[in-house]
């Protein structure tokens, strides 16, 4: 259907976003599109939006980068602007109503559809705006064009049954649907044997994986059942985001015993207050919280472990944001994602009374950040002289013109900047280090490699790079910026 006509994906917001377009980007060359190579300045003759709906200026970048298309569009005869994730999903017909010029709208639950969407949109020369209210197809199913021949985004379930009075996402994505885990071992298998070095088992509650076929320990059998795959050349397996309330012994005793479990855990923390923890439905408390922590450093001594956190949640008070602060300094997380609230429409803290003053959650935002960013420079400096095994990565980090440092991540994932002293390792490879000094969000390896190891990965990006106009990933990142397709 896509009679080689380009395509270019923007992409916003979280890991599970990356995911589904990279399965976007799998069904649209399935159809016929091919990847527009964005060093050459063509307009493409298609762009879809894989758009985010947790921020409160989501739908302003939305519609502002809609409005800088229309000229665009108005120029280019028979160009395609698609919008799809979890803003489509919440504004759905709005989209068209604000820019007209929009061909496709589809949600959350269909991605599958979308060639056929344009397809329909083109012939029948009006906007195509559908929507699913229940999952469909597993999006793991779709066929996917991955970003990276080292590293991979395997999801094991999608939704989510938590009620968390600040998150529109289980209103976007649904209750949680779970894939069976021989589905899931497959795919993970079959990434391993074309290369695949690390993958990461993603859910939007990763850990209450199996609530829906009834079994409990679902997730740490999982994970044992990962390191199986060692021998098929799997050496890294992540996961995120898991939460608190289903965080168990079993999980914890799996990560410690499966050599090829990754010793990182992000855990979201969202308030060290209990008052407010409970206004945000989040089911559990401080104590409980700083229980796992100890049960996993117990385990695991050198895990490092990073959290999620917001400021100025509804009626947080200075005594509240004491609590984070003391927590915080109790945890010694190794960094720390940081958000200020932000009403989201539709939710319920939205409505809530007591909202607090920007000038507020800005001051005790940049303590905050202040103080996480004291810890990290303490916990980093403890590294100091220890040796790390570090997988290569592209556009990672910086690239240091002064010393010509590369950057990858090592097993417990902090990011290091490490000079490779006249060596060659490509995004895939890996080198171990000796860690010369600890930096606030980083590490830094200066002196030179003590080994290099080269992999399949490596070799897979090397024949990509001999190719760009068809091979070349693009370059990633899991912020808020654009991942072109």
């Amino acid at each position: 259907m896509g009679e080689g006509r380009t395509y270019e994906i923007r992409t916003y917001g979280c890991q599970m976003n990356v995911h589904d377009s990279e399965r976007v980007a799998g069904l649209l060359e399935e159809a016929g599109y091919v990847r527009n190579d964005a060093g050459g300045g063509a307009t493409p003759d298609l762009i879809v939006f894989n758009t985010c709906a947790v921020r409160e200026n989501a739908a302003d970048r939305l519609y502002g980068n809609l409005g800088h298309l229309f000229p665009v569009k108005k120029a280019h005869e028979g160009m395609q602007i698609a919008v799809g994730g979890c803003l489509a999903q919440m504004e759905r017909q709005k989209i068209v109503d604000r820019a007209p010029w929009v061909d496709v709208v589809y949600g959350t639950h269909n991605i599958g559809a979308l060639p056929a969407l344009l397809e329909r949109a083109r012939h029948r020369q009006k906007a195509q705006v559908e929507f699913e209210e229940t999952l469909e197809t597993f999006p793991s199913l779709l066929p996917a064009r991955r970003e990276s021949p080292y590293s991979a985004w395997v999801s094991i379930s999608v939704g989510c049954n938590n009620t968390c009075t600040f998150c529109i996402v289980p209103a976007l994505r649904g209750k949680e649907k779970d894939r069976r885990p021989g589905e899931i071992l497959d795919e993970v298998r079959a990434l391993a044997d074309e290369g695949v070095l690390e993958v990461t088992l993603l859910g939007q509650n990763v850990n209450a994986y199996g609530v829906e076929f009834g079994d409990k320990y679902a997730f740490s059998k999982l994970l044992r059942a990962c390191g199986e795959l060692r021998d098929h050349g799997l050496e890294r397996v992540r996961f995120t985001s898991p939460h608190p309330k289903d965080f168990t012994d079993d999980v914890i005793a799996a990560m410690a015993e499966t050599p090829n479990v990754m010793p990182s855990l992000h855990m979201p923390l969202q308030s060290g207050s209990d008052r407010v923890l409970k206004a945000m439905r989040r089911s559990y408390r401080r104590d409980r919280y700083l229980g796992i922590l100890d049960n996993v450093r117990e385990r695991i001594p050198h895990a490092a472990i990073t959290t999620d956190i917001i400021v100025g949640f509804p009626g947080e008070t200075e005594e509240d944001f004491a609590d984070t602060l003391d927590l915080v300094e109790r945890a010694r997380f190794s960094s720390a994602f940081t958000f200020q609230y932000s009403i989201r429409e539709g939710t319920p803290a939205a409505t809530m009374p007591d909202q607090v003053p920007h000038e507020v959650v800005q001051e005790r935002y940049d303590r905050l950040v202040a103080l996480q960013s004291r810890i990290c420079e303490e916990e980093n400096a403890k590294l100091d002289g220890t040796e790390v095994e570090i997988l290569v990565a592209e556009g990672e980090g910086r690239k240091d013109t002064a010393t010509r440092r590369l950057s990858g991540r090592a097993r417990d994932n902090r990011l290091v900047h490490f000079a490779p002293h006249g060596q060659t390792p490509r995004p895939g490879d890996i080198v171990t280090a000796k860690v010369t000094r600890g930096a606030p969000h980083y590490l830094v390896a200066d002196d030179a490699p003590l080994s290099v190891r080269r992999t399949r990965a490596g070799d897979a990006w090397e024949a990509r790079q001999a190719a760009p106009s068809q091979e070349s990933p693009a370059p990633v990142s899991l912020g808020m910026p654009t991942i072109r397709g």
